[in-house]
């Protein structure tokens, strides 16, 4: 059991760190200028199609990593249900949100960009379901251990 959490918790350390290092660097790669639109904060197409890249990526790698230490195949299917629902659980206030829109003046920081940036809906949605689609892929490349 101890083992099975400890699967799920690095499997889950392993995307957010790579979320971050792999957003962070396709931000300063691409610049303000192609990952948002003109004067706002809304994400350009680019910018949309990287970052459904990027969490690809970062759930089949924690999803794998997950498989590497967990002794049952219970473990990933933990992890899919973690990514799940919090993925739908963070999804809340980006869909209730009433803010009316910033406009961006100029270059912006990485910070910036992270605390500004406008997700539209259906992007916020599909998020959960790709981490949960690449967890199980990533945990699948994991070939089970045979014991004797």
């Amino acid at each position: 059991m101890g083992r099975t959490i400890a699967a799920v918790v690095v499997g889950y350390v392993v995307m957010a760190l790579l979320i971050f290092v792999t957003f962070t660097l396709a931000y300063l790669a691409m610049g303000t200028e192609r990952a948002f639109m003109p004067s706002s904060y809304n994400p350009t197409g680019l910018w949309l199609a990287a970052s459904f890249a990027l969490g690809l990526l970062a759930s089949v790698v924690g999803g794998y990593v997950c498989a590497a230490i967990a002794t049952s195949s219970k473990a990933p299917k933990i992890l899919a249900g973690v990514v799940f629902v919090l993925g739908l659980l963070m999804a809340i206030p980006a869909i209730t949100a009433k803010e009316s829109p910033k406009v961006r003046t100029s270059e912006v920081s990485n910070m910036d960009a992270m605390m500004n940036a406008v997700q539209p809906t259906w992007v916020t949605l599909l998020n959960p379901f790709i981490g949960v689609g690449g967890t199980l892929l990533g945990a699948s490349f994991k070939r089970p251990r045979k014991f004797m």
